[in-house]
């Protein structure tokens, strides 16, 4: 069973539990309106409390923007690991690792095409890199895009099929691609695509990710 996301999660305010509540409705807002639609009093009429109970729990608008967003990436991480948990098992080491990175970025940008608002406001201010603790910091805890990619590249060296010297800092290529066709498909000149044409740009420049990633001793030779 997949992971709501914010728009399906809709519940009342329970006593004690307002702040989730008003994350929960901020994030259904920006189901709807994007990042823009975030307000305070918004997310406090559709709790149903006063905007002054509301500045009790997130000093301004910026901070529940941040609630929104954490249980926008939240939503945005159960839909790739839908589409992760569609790969076979079976199948060889190299074609596993592979698939599942494809998988991985099919499920990102789908979540951005039935999701544009959650999707926009997963980016709305700076982008947070994870860390895990080790630099001083605190971590995120649930995975993130980034990290879920992460363990994808490093899947792809154990398999042989991406050189060790090509992992180090390997997330920005294949991120790029992948987050740039989503915002051209949602926000771009590439917006007004057919289904089947859309669903070539998906493949085709998953296909040239997976290819450029090819350095490693068990990957298909070039030609």
């Amino acid at each position: 069973m997949s992971t709501p996301t914010p728009r399906q999660a809709k519940r009342g305010y329970h006593h004690g539990d307002l702040r989730n509540a008003l994350a929960r409705a901020a994030a259904e807002l920006a189901a709807t309106g994007g990042p823009d639609a975030v307000t305070i009093r918004g997310a406090a009429r559709e709790v149903g409390v006063t905007p002054t109970a509301a500045y009790r729990h997130f000093e301004n608008q910026a901070e529940l923007l941040e609630a929104a967003r954490t249980l926008a990436m939240d939503g945005m991480v159960a839909a790739m690991a839908d589409y992760l948990a569609q790969v076979p098992a079976d199948s060889d080491p190299v074609t596993r690792a592979v698939e599942r990175l494809r998988s991985t970025g099919r499920g990102y940008i789908r979540f951005a095409i039935q999701e544009p608002g959650v999707f926009r406001t997963c980016f709305t201010g700076g982008l947070r890199i994870p860390d895990d603790g080790a630099n001083g910091g605190s971590g995120m805890g649930d995975p993130a895009p980034y990290l879920l990619l992460g363990e994808m590249l490093d899947e792809l060296v154990a398999v042989g099929y991406l050189a060790p010297e090509d992992r180090p800092d390997g997330e920005a290529a294949p991120w790029a691609a992948v987050h740039g066709l989503a915002m051209l498909l949602i926000d771009g000149p590439l917006s007004e695509l057919g289904e089947a044409e859309r669903e070539s740009a998906i493949a085709r420049t998953l296909d040239l990710v997976i290819r450029g990633l090819a350095t490693g001793p068990r990957a298909p030779r070039k030609h």
